[in-house]
């Protein structure tokens, strides 16, 4: 796209002629004073500002000081007249991205906005960036390869800067409160609180209490008034997790407040506006829960704007083993271990085994295996026993028939080489998640090759 322009300059004539040496690369507007200029700027968006120095009123340099402080990112250029030196150093001091002297050929000028436009656009592109840094910066907390987590953190990404409600969903263990508070570090709210409720946690006698308040009084022992979670996420996020146990008594109350946005104290007599996102969260199927009359179907409607699904460890393939090694990384600098990762059988056995407490109980089982470690890399012997045990090495969906008994050896092998396939021959990925260095991995590989 052409750069788009706004020459400057209280002869029109000039603006004319010069508009009409720029127009082959560029789109130009025109403006005879300093006030105009102004007026334009506030209403139109330009890439480039060329003011003329000697103007009545304001001159070009006020008008430049003027511009660079309302649009900084806008680069001014100022004509000068030839040989002022002092008018050229002014001119920079006032913000100026660059000045041309008169008299000047076309091409001079025209260069100096092709550069001023260059500029500005990498200014942009470098705020853009970061924008995407500070977007994903809870997104990419979500760890994992797999198609379906990157999917996942794609639509995170999409929806962290919305207001609309999320529902998240997944089995027990799939790290839904990871999530929620990664969509929280990544939108906009992100300086706000993040407020974390456990509805299934709490007797169904003090939930409305936490989540509306209560004014002094309101019931027995109320001796002083309590601000909700509603109130306290003000500006923040709300995170409802296990939402599916809500009673349904108080299911009516909660959905008015997600309507309304306001909420009475128990006891109170006047309402609270509150300014919250809320994300809830439930390993419970709630499409079942309202067909069968436990969960009003206004309320899951409410909550469920967004969707978002977690998928089980079993169905991650690889990510098994990057989140072995991340948690390998955590745990062992939190024990000051020199734990540095796991051994090719344990890879085996940890992507045999079927996870059905997800997430969770990997980080559980890889925090005890580094608590019991001897050696630098994690053994088949520091795992749990339903994890080692040979009645658990069967990946969900795969057959009964009878297995070989390979020797350590081939084990290896197999594994580095199944590795390899997963990560498409990347062998510096690779060797990342097998926990050896590259000379080690090579010299394996030529080894097998050699046999073969």
């Amino acid at each position: 796209m052409k750069p788009r322009i706004l020459l400057v300059d209280d002869d029109q004539e000039m603006v004319e002629t010069t508009s009409l040496g720029l127009r082959k690369f560029a789109d130009v507007d025109g403006a005879t004073s300093a006030k105009t200029a102004i007026d334009k700027m506030a209403n139109s968006e330009f890439d480039v500002v060329i003011t003329d120095l000697h103007m009545p009123g304001m001159n070009g340099i006020d008008l430049c000081a003027e511009l660079v402080a309302v649009r900084p990112d806008v680069p001014v250029i100022v004509i000068t007249a030839f040989g002022s030196l002092e008018s050229a150093v002014s001119a920079i001091r006032a913000g100026a991205y660059d000045y041309v002297t008169k008299p000047f050929q076309t091409e001079t000028l025209a260069h100096a906005v092709r550069r001023a436009a260059q500029h500005r656009a990498l200014r942009e592109e470098v705020k853009r960036l970061k924008r995407d840094v500070q977007r994903n910066a809870g997104v990419d907390e979500v760890w994992g390869e797999s198609e379906p987590i990157r999917r996942l953190r794609d639509l995170m990404a999409h929806v962290a800067d919305s207001d609309a409600s999320v529902l998240i969903t997944g089995e027990s263990g799939t790290g839904k409160e990871v999530v929620a508070r990664a969509l929280h570090r990544a939108g906009r709210r992100k300086d706000g609180p993040f407020i974390a409720l456990n509805c299934a946690a709490v007797p169904e006698a003090l939930l409305e209490s936490e989540l509306f308040g209560h004014a002094r009084g309101a019931f027995t022992d109320a001796k002083t008034a309590r601000t909700g979670l509603f109130a306290e996420a003000d500006g923040g996020v709300l995170f409802l997790d296990e939402v599916g146990d809500t009673p349904f008594s108080l299911q009516p109350k909660l959905l008015r407040a997600l309507q309304d946005r306001k909420i009475r104290p128990i006891g109170g007599t006047t309402e609270v506006s509150f300014d919250a996102r809320i994300i809830a969260a439930t390993n419970k199927d709630l499409d079942q829960a309202v067909a069968e009359g436990r969960f009003r179907e206004d309320l899951f409607y409410r909550l469920n704007v967004i969707e978002v699904s977690l998928p089980p460890l079993r169905t991650r393939g690889n990510d098994v083993l990057l989140l072995a090694q991340r948690f390998v990384e955590r745990f062992a600098a939190q024990s000051h271990k020199r734990v540095l990762g796991i051994s090719p059988r344990v890879a085996e056995q940890l992507l045999a085994y079927a996870w059905p407490g997800n997430v969770r109980e990997l980080s559980n089982c890889i925090e005890r295996a580094v608590a019991l470690a001897r050696f630098e890399e994690i053994t088949v012997d520091d795992l749990p026993e339903r994890v080692r045990s040979p009645s658990k090495v069967r990946a969900a969906g795969i057959d009964e028939a009878p297995i070989d008994v390979p020797t350590l050896d081939e084990l290896e092998r197999r594994h580095i080489l199944r590795v390899l396939s997963l990560v498409e021959g990347n062998k510096s990925l690779a060797s990342q998640m097998l926990g050896v260095d590259r000379k080690t991995l090579y010299r394996k590989l030529d080894r097998y090759n050699g046999h073969n």
